[in-house]
């Protein structure tokens, strides 16, 4: 038996009987008013679809735009969180476990760096700089974190989630 040789980590996998073979791709037909009869049965079910002449680009741009949005398939938005600590962007919303967080402007766009930097020390000024846009008094800052904890952190039967880290800044996390 001859010996098999790895495909290169360019090369497309073969197909396997356990997938399914990729759907044809959607077309769009250029046609004529006139041979439109003929075409009726080529548009049978698909994501098929026509644009007779004369043709008006924007037309053309609309149809294939639907065409492609329907084989997009629908994505589930991946909410930013950490444990049960859930931002939802869209809507600005922010809840921990089954309790709905009602934040300011300031505490959401603080709540949100930090969870994106969950176990980074964030020092005040980079806070105040991605907060506000510029650098605020210290005392600011440590009003803001200090309002945001007793909001993110306020029930006693749940671990804190944003710590101190004395001359350095804040981190959000489970505690070491």
């Amino acid at each position: 038996m001859g010996r098999r040789t790895p495909l290169p980590p360019h090369a497309p996998a073969p197909h396997s009987p356990h997938r399914r073979p990729p759907a044809p791709p959607p077309l769009l037909f250029l046609t004529t008013c006139d041979s439109l009869h003929r075409l009726v049965p080529e548009l049978g079910l698909g994501e098929k679809d026509y644009v007779t002449k004369p043709l008006r680009i924007a037309e053309v741009l609309a149809r294939v735009d639907v065409l492609l949005r329907r084989r997009r398939p629908e994505r589930q938005a991946v909410l930013p969180r950490y444990g049960d600590l859930v931002l939802d962007d869209a809507a600005c919303r922010a809840r921990r476990g089954p309790r709905s967080l009602d934040l300011t402007p300031a505490e959401y766009r603080l709540l949100r760096h930090l969870l994106v930097n969950a176990g980074c020390v964030l020092s005040k000024e980079q806070i105040s700089r991605h907060v506000w846009g510029d650098f605020r008094a210290n005392e600011a800052i440590e009003k803001l974190v200090s309002r945001l904890r007793r909001k993110v952190d306020g029930d006693p039967g749940e671990p804190a989630l944003i710590h101190t880290r004395r001359g350095f800044g804040y981190w959000l996390g489970a505690a070491c």
